[in-house]
């Protein structure tokens, strides 16, 4: 047999992981609600599914934006034909104009610096080819995204240096906590070539603090390394506080611009992971350059890129759809934690992303990542959803796990909640609040409080979650 590549065949790429095997769980046995009632729920993807009826409508309204259209059909020749890796001028304009709007107008993005990829994992690879050589390293706050492995790692030999960050500080990232990964680092003969965060960050919903961003700024520019920050998450930021880009912080600190490097993409922020849109912004020009040369590894499609350039010069469209976004997660967000709170389960306090940390800590037999893992396996193989661990993102705490909400629909949601609560209540009570561990009077207690609408969810008056719950609540009552 003719022997492959050692890359080909190591284990580089990071499957080996409980984060996908949880995927595959769900893909030989997946939910749908006649075919397949008792099958898995998918609750492991980060996608926004919330606003497929908006976009749908534009569609329809504008049939010019498909070349498949005999109001687009006119276009289709001169899209189909060679088009050069640099991208179409009018797409780079509007991605620049979106993610200036995502922030806010507080910062205008330079067309000239927008390179495309074939999502952000092809982002994130882009940047680590260019920024440093096999068997230097890239410094990671945890948890951080699984995929991070494979996208940073595999095919470029780039080493990852976890920053641990603790759940007694929210899990936020400090300068005591960098300092000692790049301590770490130099022990371990590593070169670090620069800091990766994730903002707002997955897998906690969590945003950087303007101090935080200007915290870690100053770090980078200390030690003269590149600071790459993965805002695919942006528009996501359905609360207070607002979210703050790496790109507005650098406008009020003195730094070295050639060290600043944004990874973005259109998966997250508008729902569309299939049509593999990423792009690598930097503010150096040699990344940039070297950067648009790779990106013919992983060009966007050009009747992708007229598509996104129509949608995205529509002002009326643009600014209606990040509200009607920041609408339905808000709201989604809100009941869904609401939900959780009802049988004693807490999470992260958060106001963006796709999803929750789901702290399951009360239900460890025992504070190891061994009881976390068993805890996992009951979840997937008797409750029948993927949710997935925090060994998985690397978290140095057992007991955290990440959930999605915001990839299913609303009855899905509810059976979701619905296996969710039997498995509390069949299993462990104790973590129920005491006044409410009596079952008869914790399934009365949920009859009348889950058979409000979800309607009722869709006022801003302050974050659902554990940590705030609503004043007319059982949860309330009981303690009060």
């Amino acid at each position: 047999m003719v022997s492959m590549s050692k890359i080909a065949t190591g284990n580089g790429h990071g499957e080996n992981s409980p984060y996908f095997d949880g995927w595959k769980a769900y893909e030989t046995n997946p939910f749908h609600p006649i075919d397949r009632p008792d099958g898995v729920i998918q609750m492991g993807l980060a996608e926004n599914q919330l606003c497929f009826e908006f976009i749908k409508k534009w569609l329809m309204e504008h049939p010019e934006a498909s070349l498949c259209t005999a109001e687009g059909v006119n276009r289709f020749k001169e899209t189909a034909l060679f088009q050069d890796y640099h991208g179409m001028p009018e797409f780079r304009q509007a991605v620049a104009k979106f993610m200036g709007k995502v922030r806010g107008d507080r910062v205008k993005f330079d067309p000239d610096r927008i390179v495309m990829s074939g999502g952000a994992t092809g982002a994130h690879e882009m940047v680590a080819f260019c920024l440093a050589d096999p068997g230097e390293a890239l410094l990671v706050p945890t948890p951080y995204y699984p995929g991070f492995d494979r996208d940073l790692r595999w095919r470029t030999g780039v080493e990852l240096v976890p920053v641990i960050c603790e759940s007694s500080h929210n899990f936020q990232i400090t300068r005591t906590a960098m300092e000692a990964a790049y301590e770490k680092a130099q022990e371990a003969n590593l070169k670090v070539k620069g800091l990766l965060i994730t903002n707002p960050s997955n897998p906690l919903g969590t945003i950087m603090d303007r101090e935080t961003l200007k915290s870690i700024v100053k770090f980078i520019n200390e030690k003269n390394i590149h600071l790459i920050g993965d805002e695919i998450y942006a528009a996501t930021v359905f609360k207070d506080p607002e979210f703050v880009s790496i790109s507005e912080v650098i406008q009020e600190v003195e730094c070295n611009h050639d060290l600043i490097h944004i990874v973005y993409s259109l998966s997250k922020d508008m729902g569309f992971p299939g049509f593999r849109v990423g792009i690598v912004y930097s503010y150096n020009d040699a990344v940039v350059n070297c950067a648009r040369k790779m990106s013919s590894y992983g060009l966007v499609s050009s009747q992708t890129q007229h598509l996104i350039a129509t949608m995205l010069n529509d002002d009326d469209f643009l600014h209606n759809f990040i509200m009607e976004s920041k609408e339905q997660l808000f709201k989604r967000h809100k009941y869904f934690t609401w939900s959780l709170s009802q049988v004693g389960i807490g999470s992260l306090k958060s106001n963006g992303g796709l999803f929750i940390w789901m702290d399951l800590r009360k239900l460890l037999k025992e504070k190891t990542f061994d009881a976390e893992m068993d805890l996992w396996r009951v979840i997937i193989n008797e409750v029948k959803l993927n949710v997935s661990p925090g060994s998985s993102f690397h978290c140095h705490e057992p007991g955290w796990f990440r959930v999605c909400f915001a990839n299913m629909e609303d009855n899905t949601m509810e059976v979701a909640l619905s296996r969710i609560r039997s498995f509390i209540l069949k299993n462990n009570e104790s973590i129920v609040p005491r006044k409410l561990c009596r079952r008869s009077s914790l399934k009365l207690s949920l009859s009348r409080s889950l058979s409000r609408r979800m309607d009722d969810f869709i006022s801003p008056a302050g974050i659902m979650s554990p940590h705030s719950p609503l004043p007319q609540s059982p949860l309330v009552r009981a303690r009060t």
